[in-house]
């Protein structure tokens, strides 16, 4: 998945929806003081990706204001202003010579899915892979309906159980079929490969949105805030996941503690959020860059999403009092003790702060969770033991 890019589709007025959604672009609506598109960023991100691409449209501005050039665990992302209306598929012409094979995805729909599994369902035959949801009766789009799944393969079929989930892993040769004209992705370019049966595809039971009827969008709200609250296992760094031999930035220095594997699986299993809150003084003193910081990170994601283990965020401090480096020279709440970096993640997502946690292995970590009241706990010498007591001491009230 190194190779990847992650493309999301957000160039659509919103139609049917025009009165609900205020001036803004279908993508761009707000629930829980969030803009649904970071909604599927936030989602996404976890995995290595090496751009995230927005393909905008209708009041391009207000999503690149939002997103352009911003960092997204340690991914940046790119927003392209198409120049005249072109479609879902058209759309995608404009990165026929920047990407290779790459993740798509709907600005409209929020679908959790494993997207390992979808690139696996993939075989050399097919141009790509596409998730099924169930047909809920609450939607009413009609396009890619009366599909299923046979022998792995997406097929059409008189009875519509299945839908389009709106999240599609493509073969760079998919580009034969895009044009530089107005054309559909779903009405225009899938319907010959499936029937041809060139795309392949897996159900997905998770939780699945689409925001694009006026029904579904009064209770997106309520939706996204019941499956996207959950506790969230604050962690620092160096000490906590790998051992501290002092600045750390090259992966091949990046040595695992016992049980943090076993752990962070743990967490997962248990539907915790993941994030690293960190302190990187070397950056300050010019030991290593940013670039080389991010650069670790998303090595340290590819080796871990190999075990279906991620982290959902990451916020770190390159700021110091003393540093050498004159514009990362001063004094501020985010390098720890202060509580910054968990209070912006707070912000940011939703998360259940009775039942979050933080690990870290300094008086300034605890005097940061303190700030901020979230239990903390020193690290101990099983990363593993340690969240499990601390996991299920948090079930039993």
């Amino acid at each position: 998945m190194h190779s990847l890019d992650l493309v999301i589709l957000a160039g659509g007025k919103g139609s049917r929806i025009k009165s609900l959604l205020k001036g803004k672009p279908k993508p761009m609506a707000t629930f829980n003081n969030k803009p649904f598109l970071e909604y599927i960023i936030q989602s996404y991100s976890k995995y290595r990706f090496r751009n995230i691409f927005i393909l905008t449209g209708y009041k391009s501005n207000l999503i690149s204001k939002k997103f352009q050039n911003k960092n997204y665990n340690c991914t940046i992302v790119k927003c392209l202003k198409e120049k005249k209306p072109m479609g879902t598929a058209g759309a995608l012409y404009s990165l026929r010579k920047r990407i290779n094979n790459f993740i798509l995805v709907n600005g409209d729909t929020f679908l959790e899915i494993d997207l390992k599994k979808l690139i696996k369902s993939c075989d050399k035959k097919s141009y790509g892979s596409l998730a099924l949801v169930k047909n809920h009766s609450y939607i009413s789009n009609e396009k890619l309906n009366s599909i299923g799944i046979k022998k792995n393969k997406i097929i059409y079929q008189k009875k519509n159980f299945f839908m389009n989930g709106g999240v599609y892993f493509f073969k760079k040769r998919i580009f034969k079929f895009i044009k530089n004209k107005n054309t559909s992705l779903e009405n225009d370019v899938l319907p010959n490969l499936i029937r041809k049966g060139k795309i392949s595809g897996i159900f997905v039971k998770n939780f699945f949105l689409d925001i694009g009827t006026p029904k579904n969008f009064k209770i997106a709200k309520k939706l996204l805030l019941k499956n996207c609250l959950k506790p969230a296992a604050f962690l620092d760094r160096d000490g906590v996941i790998n051992y501290d031999t002092g600045y750390v930035h090259r992966i091949r220095d990046f040595k695992l503690r016992p049980g943090v594997i076993s752990g962070l699986r743990f967490l997962i299993k248990n539907n915790y959020y993941i994030f690293i809150i960190t302190n990187q003084a070397g950056i300050a003193k010019g030991l290593y860059s940013e670039i080389q910081f991010y650069k670790l990170h998303n090595a340290l994601k590819e080796k871990l999403q190999k075990n279906d283990i991620f982290f959902d965020d990451i916020n770190f401090c390159p700021y110091h009092p003393l540093a050498k480096i004159k514009k990362y020279r001063k004094i501020t709440n985010l390098r720890k003790p202060g509580n910054l970096m968990i209070e912006q993640i707070k912000s940011r997502w939703h998360t259940k702060i009775k039942k979050s946690f933080m690990i870290g292995d300094q008086v300034s970590d605890k005097i940061c969770a303190d700030r901020s009241s979230i239990y903390f706990e020193y690290a101990r010498e099983n990363f593993y033991d340690q969240v499990k007591k601390i996991v299920r001491k948090s079930n039993s009230y």
